[in-house]
């Protein structure tokens, strides 16, 4: 049976990085690691191709040579994932759908033939059997979360990868923690399960032999749910990437709580982790507490930023506004945080009640809930009644974004990042990273209404950190993308 994996196109948003990547002349920032390994649990006799809208056209030539397209998204693909159902069930080609999107929405809302609920490990043997027997059900729901020791290496020769900018590898799933908001724990449960050590290190393998020297993504909800095994990882990855010259460096996820552990920290660095995306959330102890984020709780924040920051480990901050104990000075907050806190990659989202989270029940609980949301949070398209007024909110959102990303703001705080980590160049040169330095120089350099800024930036980066100027040039294309989305979102006011 010829199986045809597709990922639907994601929406232009802040976490995109379209504008960002354009400049290397990537296409996206990951591949889809759920249908890399998908296919690998497919019955090995079964032809299977792979095609990732984001970096490539679905052609009709694609669907006449399949028997039945297996589809992977999230809420914020679902646009996207639709309209791809409809085409292929214009062509009389059955669809099976998985992946997050699932547990968030109907089969209805969905439009595939098959849906499946949960985790894939222990269902795509009956799910195979059933589609070449004729008589797959409707719906295959999860009976209970599978140990990651069922997860195959993923099919890494099935995508195009010098289309994208980071390879992913996956060690855990599920966080120990219960944030109100967060639908994780509801899809992945909050006891952490591992891969083993030697799984995390054969995918490390398989990426080096590909030929892959560059960023590393391990895609974990929270890296340190489990220290203990975070620690035996870590320490194994440093051996390795010691033995191979250290060809990655890694990026990841975590709770702020790693702030607390200087020996893991001290592990990160020397597994050569050089950024961490934190849930930071907002600068509110009240909003947190009512939020149950108690993990940031109890500490000052910013010298927990800046304690990771001092380790060489680049913060990346998600940030929410629109908590129901949100007061009027929570937007001038929220700026002087980021300001100082030195996080130049500063997601700021309006918050989302998700489907099956305890926030979307506790809100249609008390009528607040206006439609099931798109995923996307920096829409300024809330789907629920919040206290503040929602006119002030929105207006108090993007006046947030307007400052942050204003050129000058964005550099600043660069400038205290790289004063803080001391990051050095990665040594290794690729056509992608010319291409990015000179499109950089057009297009800030000259082009744009910011040069100013621009060259003020890159001048003092090359005098007072000149070991991190490379690193700088990284931001300064990062800042383009962050700016454009900006822009974008003040226009559409």
């Amino acid at each position: 049976m010829n199986a045809l994996l597709i990922y639907p196109k994601f929406p232009d948003t802040y976490w995109s990085f379209k504008h960002a990547l354009s400049f290397q002349g990537k296409r996206a920032a990951q591949p889809p690691l759920g249908l890399m390994t998908i296919a690998a649990l497919l019955p090995a006799s079964w032809p299977r191709r792979l095609v990732d809208t984001n970096v490539e056209r679905l052609t009709d030539k694609d669907l006449a040579w399949a028997d039945v397209a297996m589809i992977s998204g999230m809420h914020v693909q679902h646009a996207a994932l639709v309209a791809i159902v409809e085409r292929c069930r214009a062509r009389c080609l059955r669809t099976v759908v998985g992946g997050p999107i699932t547990s968030s929405m109907s089969r209805a809302d969905i439009k595939a033939d098959h849906i499946v609920i949960g985790e894939a490990e222990a269902l795509i043997a009956e799910l195979a059997g059933d589609l070449t027997a004729g008589r797959a059900q409707p719906v295959y729901q999860a009976s209970e979360r599978p140990a990651m020791e069922l997860s195959p290496l993923p099919e890494l020769g099935l995508i195009k990868m010098k289309r994208y900018n980071t390879m992913t590898v996956q060690y855990s799933r599920g966080c120990p923690f219960n944030c109100e908001f967060c639908d994780i724990i509801e899809i992945y449960g909050r006891r952490p399960r591992t891969k083993a050590v030697a799984q995390v290190l054969a995918e490390l393998d398989q990426l080096l032999q590909a030929g892959w020297r560059d960023a590393v993504f391990i895609v974990d909800d929270n890296f340190i749910g489990n220290k203990k095994r975070a620690r035996e990882l870590l320490i194994a990855m440093a051996e390795w990437g010691h033995a191979h010259n250290y060809p990655f460096r890694f990026l990841t996820e975590a709770s702020l709580n790693l702030a607390d552990d200087l020996e893991l920290l001290e592990l990160f660095k020397q597994a050569r982790f050089t950024a961490v995306f934190l849930g930071i959330e907002t600068p509110d102890e009240a909003s947190l507490i009512a939020n149950h984020k108690l993990q940031n709780t109890r500490r000052d924040l910013l010298d927990s930023v800046a304690r990771i920051q001092q380790y060489g480990i680049e913060v990346m901050g998600g940030f929410i506004l629109g908590f129901d104990t949100d007061r009027e000075d929570i937007f001038d907050r929220m700026v002087d945080f980021i300001q100082k806190s030195g996080i130049a990659l500063a997601m700021v989202g309006l918050l989302q009640a998700m489907p099956g989270t305890q926030l979307f029940r506790r809100l249609r609980s008390e009528g607040r809930i206006l439609n099931a949301g798109d995923g996307n949070n920096t829409d300024c398209d809330l789907n629920f009644i919040p206290r503040m007024d929602a006119t002030r909110l929105l207006e108090g959102y993007r006046s947030v974004m307007k400052r942050i990303y204003s050129y000058p703001a964005y550099y600043e705080r660069v400038k205290v990042l790289l004063a803080r980590c001391h990051p050095t160049t990665n040594g290794h040169f690729t056509y992608a990273n010319v291409r990015a330095f000179f499109s950089s120089i057009v297009r800030q350099g000259i082009i744009s209404r910011g040069r100013f800024s621009y060259w003020k930036f890159m001048l003092t980066a090359a005098i007072r950190t000149p070991r991190s100027f490379g690193v700088a040039m990284t931001f300064a294309v990062k800042g383009y993308h962050f700016h454009v989305m900006t822009q974008r979102l003040l226009e559409a006011e």
